[in-house]
């Protein structure tokens, strides 16, 4: 392990500022142990389907606010594309390639999920599963990889949106909801939310990566102007508390994204760039720093397969036990079912190990990692003093 550490630290450009990586790591971990967390496979009658703590549960919905950080994810997209766009302009890269490369980036580990989850499903209809098995099976795969698409949507607009203030898209949000919601406008007006709902934070990521935001009042702003906004809604115009989708609830906050989830998501960005001073002073540490090195390294596998994963555990137990287990395939309905599937995370982190030492070739490029070194990439804004260390 020593050794391990000392091959990370090694390679690792002087440059790379660590608190951003840790960043992105915390939101790739977030969105999967949310997941682990609040979505459950209910074995009942010979078919399994789909069923969230939260319905039964509502008290449980600050566990929402902790796990929900795809505005991390974003805010920290947006400095790093933004930065690295204008490194690209600076060495006469021109877009196509620029944007060839991060999109094959994200898209080359997706396709690997995409071909294996679509010979499973063949290849459970034609063994009998029911269909509605299937479907819940397919749904909590394909469910979270839309954020992927809107990424991408994000990454290639970049050289349009990099200087584009977060205001204008917060502002896009506000009058969107205020339609649909308040003056009972149609439902399909809210898609435009799914790109503008996360421009906001994207955009935030390349201010900041301009040199904006530097002060700790601004950040401190941003952090307690989002949650009081975010609080705001939810008591006073009847926005959800939850900042995930709830089933049987009267709308989510996410499907599509909601001026409360804005809000929220601007209050965790304020939080994040709060941290970034105090995660680089840890970081520091070459222990640390190689637990967030090897996260980032897996990011995307991790993210892809993690529902994988649990499925796995899922079905695998079902088949093997003499019935349902609980936290595993009971109704997610009380205290015991919330113990059990604590009990039961690091069954599914060993599983997603599985799938990370299977699979992870897809987001390293086609390189296995046995017998070869092990390199930290560096993008270009890194290789700049990324974020100037605000």
């Amino acid at each position: 392990m020593t050794g391990l550490v000392a091959r990370i630290e090694a390679a690792t450009p002087p440059g790379r500022d660590r608190a951003v990586d840790a960043l992105r790591a915390l939101a790739i971990l977030g969105v999967v142990g949310g997941h682990w967390l609040v979505t459950a496979l209910v074995a009942d009658s010979g078919t399994v389907r789909g069923a969230s703590p939260l319905t039964a549960m509502p008290h449980l919905t600050p566990v929402s606010w902790l796990f929900q950080t795809l505005a991390v994810f974003f805010l920290v997209g947006g400095m790093v594309a933004a930065g690295s766009w204008a490194s690209a302009r600076k060495r006469g890269v021109p877009y196509g390639r620029w944007v060839g490369g991060r999109l094959a980036r994200l898209f080359r580990p997706l396709a690997a999920v995409l071909v294996v989850w679509t010979l499973a499903a063949a290849a459970m209809l034609a063994a009998g599963v029911g269909e509605s098995t299937v479907r819940a099976l397919g749904k909590l795969v394909w469910s979270p990889l839309w954020f992927l698409l809107v990424f991408a949507v994000l990454t290639a607009l970049t050289p349009l949106v990099a200087r584009l203030h977060p205001l204008w898209p917060l502002v896009v949000v506000l009058h969107v909801d205020l339609v649909r919601l308040g003056l009972g406008g149609p439902h399909e007006l809210g898609r435009v939310n799914v790109v503008a709902g996360w421009l906001v934070p994207y955009c935030l990521g390349a201010l900041v990566a301009r040199g904006g935001l530097r002060g700790r009042t601004s950040r401190w702003a941003l952090l307690l102007g989002g949650a009081t906004a975010a609080a705001a809604l939810v008591l006073w115009a009847g926005y959800p508390a939850s900042m995930v989708g709830v089933p049987g609830g009267r709308m989510s906050n996410l499907d599509p994204p909601s001026m409360a989830a804005v809000a929220f998501g601007l209050a965790q960005c304020g939080a994040a760039l709060l941290l970034l001073g105090p995660l680089r002073r840890v970081l520091r540490g070459p222990a640390a720093w190689a637990v967030v090195a090897v996260v980032n390294l897996a990011a995307m596998t991790v993210f892809l397969w993690h529902q994988t994963a649990m499925i796995v555990v899922t079905t695998t137990a079902l088949l093997l036990a003499d019935g349902p287990l609980p936290g595993l395939h009971t109704v997610p309905d009380g205290a015991g079912w919330v113990v059990a599937r604590l009990l039961w995370l690091p069954v599914f982190a060993l599983a997603l190990l599985g799938c990370w030492a299977v699979f992870r070739s897809y987001e390293q490029g086609g390189r296995r990692g046995g017998g070869g070194s092990l390199v930290v990439r560096e993008s270009a804004p890194e290789r700049k003093g990324r974020a100037r260390r605000a």
